[in-house]
């Protein structure tokens, strides 16, 4: 278990890392699959597309981030 502020910043730049650090690691896990698959669309979409995964990735990140503060 780390403090809660390290897991939501670590979390916002890797999105469920957080959550594996904090001991839900079935969460975590699932939380970072979702963020690398929104990576590689990302990519795969190229510069028309590629700029909307990236949006959501963020989105997603921050949603993450305060999520793996939230654990007790």
């Amino acid at each position: 278990m780390i403090d809660r502020a390290l897991a939501g910043i670590i979390s916002f730049f890797v999105p469920g890392l957080g959550q594996i650090l904090q001991g839900e690691s079935y969460k975590g896990g699932v939380l970072l699959l979702i963020a690398i698959i929104l990576w590689v669309l990302g990519f795969v979409m190229g510069p028309f597309y590629g700029p909307y995964f990236f949006g959501i990735l963020t989105i997603y990140a921050i949603i993450i981030a305060i999520n793996a503060y939230k654990i007790e």
